[in-house]
């Protein structure tokens, strides 16, 4: 077992080492995944409960689990 991880790891250096555009493209994958999630977290994803106390974090999350609707999927 401890072969075939050390062959498979050996297997992505390598690949990595000879890799000429790759990196590049990894690197710009990596940012573009970066930035979506910071473009994600501060605009659509915004802390509702940040600067309230707990008693008021338990009223929220009481008041959205009371008054959401249920979810009834339609028979088709």
């Amino acid at each position: 077992m401890k072969r075939l991880l050390i062959s498979i790891w050996n297997f992505y250096v390598e690949g990595f080492k000879a890799m000429t555009w790759g990196r590049q493209l990894w690197w710009v994958i990596l940012l573009k995944v970066i930035v979506l999630f910071v473009i994600l977290r501060a605009f659509f994803f915004r802390p509702t409960l940040a600067g309230k106390d707990e008693q008021q974090r338990i009223e929220y999350i009481g008041n959205q689990l009371l008054n959401t609707p249920n979810y009834k999927p339609s028979k088709n």
